[in-house]
């Protein structure tokens, strides 16, 4: 029975060129070999959610300006500890929001009901215990935690809390994952047997190389905060502005990067994570006296589990990489291949995968009735790309943890899922500096 209707979901696939979708939400329309993929938003009325932001840095602006994208949402306050991010902060978003530097003050306001957390990494953890233990919902930047000991401790909090918890791989909401989701539950590459994952940057920026502003000081700056959960060191503008080159503050290539593919990969698979993790490196342009790699390697063990048989991943980052900025997740399994990305899926189906596949049936018809001698057959290939207007995953990641807060319901990356995805990724910090295998239990989120 469940045979016969993967194999109709198939022959829709290849032949009609319909694809049912992950939810209501989503749909495809076929042109040709290309499928476009779109969301239907609800329009219903909303209440107004009031929100603040911690952490008014690159990430944190871009994560509410997506934020205050979405209908009815309004932001009241906003703490940094740089002087200027805070004026700009009024520029923007206009001089009434309340603005400080500590962020406590933020916690104790009624009228903020959730705040986005975009500081350095190894704030994440307190400032998202304190929020929760204040009654607010929150949006954490990736990675959640700064080390593997942390995630516990937030983890609990969260659940004694009630409040909604998203940490932001905001890739995770993309129609692309969707697609491959349901792809690979519908059988459409068989057994997932491999995955790789590949991120690259070729820009200064892109390599973590922020501009250090002119008037950085202890005037400016509340050093002495930014430190206080760590060692005490004399102001240093590089390890302020540049904070993901210093493993105080950072979490390097992978806690940056590796997570966002790990968060895909889990997504799409349904999987805890990996069991073995080794990783290896080096510092091979950008020495500037950064603490961590600017190429990673990580190779990773996946055991068989419920949600899917035992496989292998590897990973890649190059920060000096002539293809300036690929990115790119396969996923491989025994009767075909996938490429993910957050708006296009491009399915590579194997034409001597098995014979009775009324999908490659027809669309091998008639190939072979001219010579006896075996050929090279490339894939058969099907393309899923979004629509035009479509949105895009930041904006999905918010809305999903919006619409929670509104209904009570749940997000796409809760503590429990996002830790999944962090653990091994912080490993690979772990593995490269010891020179080691690190062993891991996805299942209870335990170091072996």
């Amino acid at each position: 029975m469940e045979e016969n209707k993967r194999r109709g979901f198939l022959k829709k696939l290849g032949v009609t060129g319909v694809a049912a979708a992950v939810s209501p939400m989503v749909f495809a329309e076929e042109t040709k070999s290309l499928h476009y993929l779109k969301r239907v938003n609800p329009t219903i009325n909303l209440s107004t959610i009031k929100i603040a932001l911690i952490g008014a840095g690159g990430m944190g602006t871009a994560d509410t300006e997506t934020a205050l994208l979405n209908p009815n949402i309004e932001l009241v306050a906003v703490c940094d500890l740089y002087d200027a991010r805070i004026e700009s902060a009024k520029e923007k978003w206009g001089s009434n929001i309340y603005t400080t530097k500590d962020y406590t003050k933020i916690l104790s306001r009624k009228d903020v009901d959730a705040v986005i957390i975009g500081t350095p990494d190894h704030w994440h953890k307190q400032i998202g215990i304190d929020a929760l233990n204040a009654g607010k919902h929150v949006y954490c930047e990736k990675p959640m935690v700064h080390s593997v000991s942390e995630g516990k401790s937030l983890i609990d909090a969260w659940k004694k809390s009630g409040k909604i918890f998203m940490v932001g791989s905001q890739g995770l909401s993309s129609l692309g994952n969707e697609k491959a989701k349901e792809l690979l539950a519908a059988g459409a590459i068989g057994d997932i047997n491999y995955a790789e994952g590949f991120w690259a940057r070729n820009s200064p920026l892109g390599a973590w190389q922020y501009p250090i502003p002119n008037d950085a000081s202890t005037n400016t700056v509340d050093w002495n905060r930014y430190i206080a959960n760590t060692k005490k060191r004399d102001f240093d503008p590089l390890r302020f502005f540049r904070w993901r080159n210093y493993l105080d503050y950072g979490t390097g290539m992978s806690g940056d990067l590796f997570v966002h593919l790990f968060s895909s990969l889990h997504f799409i698979t349904n999987s805890y994570g990996p069991n073995k993790v080794s990783a290896t490196g080096g510092l091979r342009y950008w020495k500037d006296e950064r603490e961590v790699p600017d190429v990673l390697l990580g190779m990773f063990d996946y055991p068989e589990s419920d949600q899917h048989p035992g496989f292998n991943l590897s990973l890649r980052c190059n920060f000096v990489d002539g293809t300036s900025g690929s990115t790119y997740l396969k996923i491989v399994g025994s009767k075909g291949s996938m490429d993910v990305k957050w708006e296009e899926v491009v399915l590579k189906r194997n034409a001597n995968s098995f014979d009775d596949d009324p999908f490659l049936a027809e669309k091998m018809k008639g190939q072979n009735a001219q010579s006896d001698r075996k050929r090279i057959v490339a894939p058969l290939e099907t393309v899923y790309t979004a629509e035009k207007g479509y949105k895009g995953a930041h904006y999905d990641h918010f809305a999903n943890f919006f619409n929670a807060i509104r209904t009570n319901g749940s997000v796409v990356e809760d503590p429990e899922f996002a830790f999944r995805a962090a653990a091994p990724a912080l490993l690979c910090n772990d593995s490269y500096q010891q020179n080691k295998f690190m062993e891991w239990d996805p299942v209870n989120m335990n170091l072996i």
